[in-house]
């Protein structure tokens, strides 16, 4: 991995000053870049949400607000507040995710935030009850598990038992229950299959069958419209530096053909995008506290370990990575250093389990050198374990 320019000079400010380094580093100029091409690009009636659990620092969400996103997509009231703090306006948030609470759904109703999700039949009534307490009217979308799935997928979110909505199939039972509640104004589907998907020909599939299952319900159901289509997120990021990073021009021109096939102009298409936006705007920052050599394989200690970037063990992939050197005079004649070699990277904590990286070919590196995790601009810190063995967090700074 090539390190940016910007980022090693600042590493090499921050080491400077004595202190063990261990730092997430942030350019918000990727997030930028990212949301005015598809600003650019996309058909009539795409909308651009932050999902903002890839990372909720402020400065993601400055960014967001000052690219002019459509708005944000949260999954808890802690979210919710982060978002409005950040300048959003409730109205401009579409809540997600299963297991909302009545106190979550109650500030929603109140706040008369844009649209609520709703995953299941429990959360409809209890939207309905909610709504008739204060006299209100709610717009929902209606997620629905789809019986297919992208199989090359990251993670997916359809086919088989998920938590995720209500199952394509108990459709023609729950719609008709979700349709009577009369404080709720149904507004369309939330289909989200997959997330990290790095072929366009897969999610464009996937808007297909969404449009097929759009069709469908407005044929059976008299008068029913699906004017607003969430296709959630799913816009891959190359974690493996394999060169196939996602296009989203073609996605955008596919996606525009197949409106005009549908004869969907005029609705409202929405993408919640979080990984995509925001991995290659952070860059994780630890410095190697130890190497040494355990039974033929080189181990290497960083300052920080899964209680502070996580996302590589969960995953169970590597990151790019690279290395700065700051040259530090070794301790004793004997100390290990690496030299063209594969080796494991780990942290301080007391577990097996705590893996940055694994099998990774390093050129040259000595303890006291910066090792430096790329793509760590989404689901860095906050996905990680920060209350384990009680570490002092990491720095986040951005520059």
């Amino acid at each position: 991995m090539l390190i940016p320019s910007l980022i090693e000079t600042t590493i090499r400010e921050l080491a400077h000053r004595g202190k063990t380094l261990n730092a997430y580093l942030y350019d918000l100029a990727p997030m930028h870049q990212k949301i005015k091409l598809l600003k650019d690009i996309m058909p009539a009636g795409l909308e651009v949400f932050y999902a903002m659990k890839a990372n909720p620092h402020p400065a993601f969400l400055q960014a967001a607000l000052d690219a002019n996103v459509t708005g944000i997509e949260i999954a808890s009231l802690g979210e919710a507040n982060k978002a409005v703090a950040a300048g959003f306006s409730p109205t401009q948030l579409i809540y997600t995710g299963p297991g909302k609470s009545m106190e979550e759904l109650t500030w929603c109703v109140e706040n008369n935030i844009r649209t609520i999700h709703i995953e299941s039949l429990v959360e409809a009534f209890r939207i309905q009850q909610i709504c008739e307490n204060q006299g209100k009217q709610q717009d929902i979308l209606l997620r629905i598990n789809a019986n297919f799935d992208i199989h090359d997928a990251q993670t997916t979110f359809s086919g088989g038992s998920k938590k995720f909505g209500i199952d394509e199939e108990q459709l023609d039972i729950a719609l008709p229950q979700i349709l009577a509640l009369k404080h709720l104004n149904f507004r369309g589907l939330h289909v989200y299959a997959a997330s990290g998907v790095l072929n366009v020909d897969d999610l464009l599939h996937n808007c297909q069958l969404v449009f097929d299952l759009t069709q469908r319900i407005e044929q059976n159901y008299a008068g029913v419209s699906c004017d607003i289509i969430d296709f959630g997120g799913g816009f891959g990021v190359d974690y493996l530096e394999e060169g196939v990073d996602f296009d989203p021009q073609a996605y955008a021109n596919g996606l525009a053909s197949m409106i005009k096939q549908y004869g969907f102009a005029g609705r409202h298409f929405v993408l919640e995008l979080g990984r995509w936006l925001a991995a290659d705007c952070g860059w994780f920052c630890s410095e190697i506290i130890d190497i040494k050599t355990s039974r033929g394989k080189k181990q290497v200690v960083c300052a920080g370990g899964i209680n502070h970037f996580r996302r590589p063990a969960a995953l169970a992939i590597n990151h790019p990575m690279g290395i700065v050197a700051l040259n530090k005079a070794k301790l004793f004649t004997e100390q290990e250093s690496i030299n063209q070699e594969k080796v494991y990277f780990g942290g301080p904590l007391c577990t097996s389990a705590d893996k940055l990286a694994n099998d990774v070919y390093i050129e040259k590196a000595n303890v006291g050198d910066i090792a430096v995790f790329g793509l760590a601009g989404a689901y860095g810190l906050s996905m990680s374990n920060n209350g384990f063995l009680s570490h002092a967090l990491p720095q986040e700074i951005v520059v």
